[in-house]
């Protein structure tokens, strides 16, 4: 491998200072790496215990560093020439500086990595950060009601083979220093008042709003996952079956759009009381938070990858959860598809627009082209000219002149439905009393030709 850098340490085996070496990541603007099991010449010679090892870790970075940098750190093993070593990476902390807890905000107790070295920070620089630290996060204000249940929390928990006990509350953060629920576990809570915006719009500006769901008053997880199951049934697939095989495009790169999901729940500032929300347009897909970069992180530091999560508790409930893999692998994930143009970062916001992919826009044209020539029926044609926003079956009946049910449903709608021209607003309950209909991205490209 190669030699030790600023942002890497090695070491062959667990030592005393790890929390040394841990706090001047910590209190580094770009967080860094250690790896146990690896000498100094960049040899990897391995770790004997890694669980025991792992867990130790664990505990130390827990009980020993002060404040607390639950959810900063990553513990992981990588199999490196053959042998298991430990990989921690930290993020660059939100609350510094951070300190060996029995040694006090001192010289002795607070490090700072220069070149390949963890130093002691100067009494001044001491004194500048924590005049400059964020007391209005999330884990210190108070939350605006202490009668909250956990229930959704512990299933999600409990679904991930994992178990919250008794002093899940404290563990996971979600106490203020006078032993209040916070805002974290406002936000974790069964019942609270955030509500996540996913619109859909007519068109490409927000004139036209044609649906808006609200994911939300419940556990931020359980939002989440609504939001992104929701997002997912958007994310078409659309398919043109060819005489050799059945291609398939999405409209966004799914690993991509998750990752920005994710994002934007994880780092929103929700002291705001702003949450994020999610719009979709007819060539694309605009995902806006609230907070624009954290502190002191520029723009090259955000794009390359560097973490400083503005909320770590929520981060690292949300590492339990496996619903984030690893710190700072969100924005490399999605500029692997999505260039820096796709980020749009102003005062106190953050958006990503996310176009929908050029590919299925060639492949939704040519289809078009095909079936407009070889399968549309006038019948269909139609149909496809009167609907011009979401419609039951009866209004598109009485638009189309039409009072024979079964003819309307084998000769216009069924064929619509099946080429992928018309799509049903509740498809997973086809029956339902409250069906509409409308057209498709496929559906207004062929509007538009004919």
């Amino acid at each position: 491998m190669a030699t030790e850098t600023n942002r890497i340490e090695y070491k062959q085996q667990l030592t005393d200072d790890l929390e040394k070496e841990a706090i001047a990541f910590l209190n580094y603007q770009e967080g860094g790496i250690i790896y146990i099991g690896i000498d100094k010449a960049g040899k990897a010679i391995g770790v004997n215990d890694t669980d025991g090892d792992m867990l130790k870790i664990k505990d130390r970075l827990k009980n020993n560093i002060m404040p607390s940098c639950m959810g900063l750190f990553d513990v992981t093993v990588e199999n490196i020439d053959s042998v298991d070593v430990i990989k921690i990476t930290f993020a660059s902390g939100t609350e510094k500086p951070y300190y060996i807890k029995k040694l006090g905000m001192s010289e002795k107790g607070t490090f700072m990595r220069i070149g390949t070295a963890a130093e002691p920070m100067p009494v001044r620089m001491i004194e500048s950060l924590f005049s400059k630290r964020t007391r209005n996060s999330i884990g210190k204000i108070k939350s605006p009601n202490q009668s909250l249940t956990f229930e959704q929390l512990k299933i999600y928990y409990e679904s991930a083979n994992k178990t919250l006990n008794q002093q899940f509350a404290s563990n996971l953060e979600l106490l203020t220093e006078d032993d209040k629920y916070n805002y974290v576990a406002y936000l974790l809570a069964d019942t609270n008042g955030t509500s996540i915006k996913v619109a859909k719009y007519d068109g490409l500006d927000r004139v036209d709003l044609k649906e808006n769901n609200e994911y939300g008053y419940c556990s931020l997880v359980k939002a989440t996952k609504q939001v992104l199951d929701k997002i997912d049934i958007e994310n078409k697939t659309l398919a043109r079956i060819t005489p050799k095989e059945r291609e398939e495009k999405r409209l966004w790169n799914p690993v991509a759009l998750r990752e920005a999901i994710i994002n934007a729940m994880v780092h929103n500032d929700y002291t705001s009381e702003v949450p994020p929300k999610f719009e979709f347009f007819d060539d694309r897909i605009e995902i806006t938070s609230f907070g624009s970069l954290p502190q002191g992180m520029t723009e090259k530091e955000f794009f390359e990858g560097y973490s400083v999560p503005r909320n770590k508790e929520l981060m690292r409930v949300f590492r339990d959860l496996d619903l984030v893999e690893h710190l700072g692998s969100g924005v490399p994930r999605i500029l692997r598809t999505y260039g820096k143009e796709c980020f749009k970062f102003t005062e106190n916001f953050l958006r990503m627009t996310f176009p929908v992919s050029e590919q299925v826009t060639e492949q939704v044209t040519e289809q078009v082209t095909e079936q407009v020539t070889e399968q549309v029926t006038e019948q269909v044609k139609e149909l496809v000219k009167i609907l011009d926003r979401e419609m039951d079956r009866q209004e598109i009946q009485n638009k189309l002149g039409l009072s024979h049910r079964e003819n309307f449903r084998s000769n216009y709608l069924k064929p619509a439905l099946d080429l992928g021209f018309v799509e049903m607003t509740i498809p997973d309950k086809p029956n339902s009393s409250l069906q509409k209909y409308r057209l498709t991205i496929l559906g207004k490209q062929l509007k538009g030709k004919l």
